[in-house]
């Protein structure tokens, strides 16, 4: 009975609030990157963060696992909170935060090992399996939902750096939900792919939503539109507009928004 009882009260906060971010500013040494950005990500919901080159969007989207802590020159201010807890808190260790907020980057980046380790590397750092046949279950899972499965399941010894780049960018993906993260960031993940690579990452985001937040940076549009439900349009360090994805493509309320979709700007 308990568990009908968490099932119903997931399905019920399904649209609720994820990451909420209020008054971020970034700064890269005296450059002022980003300005006043104020935005809540959804749960179980891709959201899709667009504009033009050098506009924010990945700098923004790097605030929400910390990633811009690696580089000396940048600092982040106001507030960004996963789950109403703060992840600038100094009692928040960064490598935790990142288990729990998985990252993938635009060129596939396998881990020189094989594709076992390469997916068996997080759950082993993080502590997550008791023993061996934990870990290949793990890994298993984790390959299953990042849609490769299939293809490699009967070479897991061999190295990732050995498959083809849409292959290495499932892989990546698989990596990156090994550690049973909820929030899922994607930086121009399919920026190196061919179409064909690039129609098997689209469809398996949009079933990787059912289970995670996903946020993907994408310079595509199309992309844009094919896979998310809410879309956030980014200018010269603002967040222009954010809003349902259908709506920022035909009902722009922000002129720069317009001129950005019908092609004027960027």
């Amino acid at each position: 009975m308990e568990d009908m009882h968490v099932m119903t009260s997931a399905m019920s906060t399904q649209n609720d609030t994820k990451i909420s971010a209020r008054n971020v500013q970034v700064y890269y040494a005296d450059n002022h990157a980003i300005k006043d950005v104020d935005v809540d990500i959804q749960d179980k919901t891709v959201t899709a963060f667009i504009g033009p080159s050098g506009c924010g969007k990945s700098t923004f989207l790097r605030c929400i696992n910390r990633m811009n802590d690696t580089i000396d020159v940048a600092r982040v201010e106001g507030d960004i909170l996963l789950d109403g807890e703060d992840i600038y808190d100094r009692k928040v260790d960064p490598v935790q935060l990142r288990a729990k907020v998985g990252m993938v980057f635009q060129k596939p980046n396998p881990f020189p090992k094989s594709i076992y380790d390469n997916v068996a590397y997080g759950p082993k750092i993080h502590g997550l399996a008791k023993n061996k046949a934990d870990l290949d279950d793990i890994v298993e899972k984790a390959l299953r939902r990042g849609a490769i499965w299939d293809e490699v399941k009967d070479r897991l010894d061999a190295p990732g750096t050995g498959l083809s780049g849409g292959q290495q960018q499932r892989l990546c993906i698989a990596r990156a939900i090994a550690t049973e993260p909820e929030v899922l960031l994607m930086d121009e993940p399919c920026s190196a792919l061919d179409p064909i690579a690039t129609a098997q990452v689209e469809e398996l985001i949009d079933e990787l939503r059912r289970n995670y937040s996903v946020v993907i940076v994408t310079h595509s549009m199309q992309q844009a539109a094919r896979v998310s439900q809410k879309t956030a349009f980014f200018h010269l360090g603002y967040l222009v507009e954010y809003d349902d994805t259908d709506t920022i493509f035909n009902r722009p309320q922000d002129n720069r928004t317009e001129s950005y979709i019908s092609g004027k700007i960027g």
